[in-house]
């Protein structure tokens, strides 16, 4: 995809995520493109502003219809995927391995080009992150993804029919805990868990990172039979 056209669609990708006027957690389901509730994420989104003017480079919205039954919860944007795209899980090896797995589950409809004006679409899923800005290091801090939460409740609160929660990594498991008022101890985090949190199911997996496939922490084997799973409790 040319510059060109990842500028056009960063434009497009913020104007459809700016909501109301105010960037105060609980006035919009979607952080604001200048997002100022994070200092450390916001100087660095202002410094990659200035050095890749055509990126994405705002508060990543989640992807996929509000009525789904499935919502997938990663870590953050990766500072050339969704951070670049404007789309979570997209531009990086991640989104490979993610987008493949739900093509092949019915759980996402087209081809998978890892660009965000690839046509793909999700069939009765959604996808968000626990922080939506990308950090450094792809590391948040706790205060940041405390800070980040009241976007992931307003994501789940919005979503009426929701009955799954994949959770990818240890990251996306507690923050995703703590939107929902569980405690740790009730749902250990363990790759290929499955805990109940009143109507919703959830399902834990490591997160698909190049990392953890490079060293077979997690394998597509293993992170297909998550999914088949899902498929199984939604069917």
């Amino acid at each position: 995809m040319t510059n060109s056209t990842i500028e056009q669609k960063t434009k497009e990708s913020r104007r459809s995520s700016a909501g109301p006027s105010s960037s105060v957690s609980g006035q919009s389901n979607e952080p604001r493109p200048d997002c100022p509730l994070c200092p450390r994420l916001k100087d660095y989104r202002d410094a990659n502003r200035a050095q890749h003017t055509h990126w994405f480079n705002s508060p990543v919205p989640s992807f996929g219809p509000t009525d789904a039954q499935l919502l997938i919860v990663g870590l953050a944007p990766g500072l050339q995927g969704a951070n670049r795209t404007g789309r979570p899980f997209t531009g990086d090896f991640a989104g490979d391995l993610l987008y493949g797995t739900l093509i092949e589950l019915g759980f996402a409809r087209g081809s998978y080009e890892a660009r965000p004006d690839d046509g793909l679409t999700l069939v009765d899923c959604r996808i968000g992150n626990a922080v939506r800005c990308v950090p450094p290091q792809n590391k948040p801090l706790p205060a940041e993804i405390s800070t980040c939460r009241p976007f992931m409740k307003a994501a789940i609160d919005e979503m009426p029919r929701l009955r799954a929660i994949v959770m990818l990594g240890r990251v996306a498991h507690d923050s995703t805990l703590k939107t929902l008022g569980i405690r740790a101890p009730d749902a250990p985090f363990a790759h290929g868990a499955e805990h109940q949190a009143g109507s919703i199911r959830l399902f834990d997996s490591y997160h698909c990172s190049r990392y953890n496939t490079n060293t077979r922490r997690l394998t597509p084997e293993m992170f297909r039979a998550v999914f088949i799973g899902v498929r199984k409790h939604l069917s």
